[in-house]
C-alpha cells in the first residue's frame, strides 16, 4: 500500500526554515510541516489544509521541489511504502501559534492529552539546517537537495 505525504518548505524573511517537532509512538521526530494526502484531495490542497490545521496559517503553495524517487518503507507501518512530495510555501499571514526555540519543547497539556500527537514548531537558521537536523530519510534527502542547490 502507498502512503502519500505532502510537505512544505517555509523560509521566512530572516532566512529561517520552519520545522515541526513531534512525538509519535514513543519516538521523537523532527520533520518539515505537512501530512497525509486524503482521498479526493490534490497535493497542493492537502498542503494548504495541513498548514491550516497544524498552524492555523494560510499559505500559498509554490514551486515543486521533489517527489520521492526511491523506495522508502514507512517507519510506522512496514506494509506501507512512503511517497513524499515537497513544495515551497509562502505564509499569507503572520504565524500565530507559539513558536519554540528548542526542539521538542512541548506544552505539558500536549503530553498529557493522549488523543493528539504532541507537536511544536520552530524556525532554524538556514546556515544551521543540515541533514542531521531531520529525522526521516526523505526529509534528509530534501535537505541535501536544498542545501546543495541553493
Amino acid at each position: 500500500m502507498f502512503n502519500i505525504r505532502v510537505y512544505g518548505i517555509l523560509i521566512n524573511d530572516k532566512k529561517q526554515v520552519l520545522l515541526s517537532d513531534e512525538y509519535i509512538q514513543g519516538k521523537y521526530y523532527t520533520k518539515f510541516p505537512g501530512g497525509g494526502l486524503e482521498l479526493g484531495e490534490g497535493t497542493r490542497t492537502c498542503l494548504e489544509r495541513e498548514f491550516r490545521e497544524e498552524l492555523q496559517l494560510p499559505v500559498r503553495v509554490g514551486d515543486h521541489i521533489y517527489t520521492t524517487d526511491f523506495y522508502q518503507q514507512s517507519a510506522f507501518n512496514p506494509a506501507h511504502q512512503i511517497i513524499s512530495i515537497y513544495y515551497f510555501v509562502k505564509a499569507l499571514a503572520p504565524i500565530t501559534v507559539p513558536l519554540h526555540i528548542k526542539a521538542f519543547d512541548f506544552d505539558p497539556i500536549q503530553i498529557s492529552n493522549n488523543k493528539n500527537i504532541p507537536e511544536c514548531f520552530r524556525f532554524i537558521d538556514w546556515h544551521l539546517l543540515n541533514e542531521n537536523e531531520l529525522s526521516l530519510p526523505i526529509d534528509k534527502h530534501v535537505t541535501h537537495i536544498l542545501k546543495n542547490h541553493a
